[in-house]
């Protein structure tokens, strides 16, 4: 005889608690919580994108609204790739427009290329950070281009930032051109449409914590005119423009989706590169100068000491100072570019920080907490593939894809999947 379920055991298979309350039962019923399902890392391709005519030292790249890629190599200028076909736009001999002050040396030249949000539908314009000999001494600037509607011109030249520091004549440390910076990235958070550029402190010890232009060892926060943004929390007696200050080198400057805040990424003298987490005014705590315990020629410190004599972060001299979120251990690897992924074609990494390494021919993934402060970072491969070379760009690109530009000339896209 088939036995049926009495009212109290088929109500304890659907409520336990209320059927036990309601029978009067005492025995215990144990629910078990569901298997979480664990976090899945994407499954990475990389494939070696063809670029017409081929790369020589490329440094950033972008992409316009309909997918046409803009790609900045240090000593030719700014390239747009469309359609499969390649134009020189803007820059050295050879391109569509000359500009007659742009030069490359040593590490500057034609760096950071970013393109406003409103492309297309209010204006048509293009940004580049580019080292310039129209003064003396010469200057990185930042340009804004307007690009004709057959992209394949540029219609007009203004010059936003014309004082940024640019190291003119070489030292103990190093030769002309070095350290200026030179990344751009539009902010991504509705109310903060500004155009983020980071410089470089020239081997000059002074720069980093100087309150006036020229602005080096910054990060620039600014219209698209070119004038302080607003909110930009400078300190009193302080150029305007100036968002942090107390910086190495930035060549790294990525937004966290959702909450849109600003991180950028810096490589350290002989120790300590660092990814930090921006507020409004920060002092990033780099100051090169005025160590007496240190013996630092021509007057720069950066490489006299360690961590401690002459720490990337120095909260001693600024108690105040931001503290990074993350420190790549040992020597300094050479950190540059850095990008947030975002999508769920990226599963667990989805809203991780990518950074990429130069000296140490890698891309580095960090989880980072709420607060900004790394919890977990690994080396990224595609299957069996290392991925390894000096990394100069990270960018997502609008098909989903993360682009990478490499200092072997090579342009990447890693497909998730």
């Amino acid at each position: 005889m088939k036995r049926l379920p009495t009212p109290c055991s088929a109500a304890l298979a659907l409520a336990a608690g209320a059927a036990l309350a309601a029978c009067g039962g005492s025995s215990e019923v144990t629910i078990t919580p569901p298997t979480p399902v664990p976090a899945v890392a994407p499954t990475l391709t990389r494939e070696v994108v063809s670029v017409p005519g081929g790369l020589s030292a490329p440094w950033d790249l972008a992409f316009l609204p309909d997918g046409a890629m803009l790609i900045t190599e240090r000593c030719a200028g700014l390239s747009i790739v469309r359609g499969g076909v390649r134009t020189r736009l803007f820059g050295a001999a050879g391109s569509q427009t000359v500009a007659a002050d742009f030069f490359c040396e040593g590490q500057s030249g034609m760096l950071g290329v970013a393109v406003d949000p409103d492309f297309g539908a209010a204006n048509r314009f293009v940004y580049l950070f580019m080292a310039s000999n129209a003064t003396v001494p010469r200057r990185n600037r930042v340009v804004r281009l307007a690009l004709g509607a057959d992209h394949l011109r540029v219609e007009s030249r203004a010059d936003i930032v014309e004082d940024i520091a640019f190291k003119d004549v070489g030292n103990a440390h190093g030769g002309a051109g070095a350290h200026s910076g030179g990344r751009l990235r539009f902010g991504i958070a509705a109310a903060d449409r500004y155009l983020y550029v980071g410089t470089g402190d020239n081997h000059d010890g002074t720069l980093p914590q100087s309150p006036a232009a020229p602005l080096g060892g910054k990060v620039l926060r600014i219209t698209r005119d070119g004038a302080a943004a607003p909110g930009n929390g400078a300190p009193a007696g302080f150029d305007a423009r100036i968002f942090t200050y107390g910086h190495r080198n930035v060549q790294g400057i990525a937004f966290r989706p959702g909450s849109g805040r600003p991180f950028v990424a810096e490589h350290g003298p002989n120790h300590s590169d660092e990814v930090t987490a921006l507020v409004p005014g920060g002092n990033g705590g780099w100051d090169p100068q005025n160590r007496p315990a240190l013996a630092c020629a021509d007057g720069y410190c950066g490489y006299a000491g360690n961590a401690t004599t002459m720490p990337m972060t120095d909260t001693v001299r600024f108690p105040a100072a931001m503290r990074p979120g993350w420190t790549n251990s040992g020597a300094s690897q050479g950190l540059g570019p850095a990008a947030f992924l975002s999508g769920s074609q990226w599963k667990a990494w989805d809203g991780r920080l990518l950074v990429g390494i130069m000296a140490g021919s890698r891309i580095e993934l960090l989880t980072l907490d709420a607060a900004g402060v790394a919890t977990a970072n690994s080396t990224v491969t595609a299957g069996n593939d290392p991925l390894r070379a000096r990394i100069r760009s990270l960018l997502q690109g609008p098909d989903g894809s993360l682009y990478v530009l490499t200092d072997s000339n090579q342009l990447w896209r890693i497909v998730p999947g």
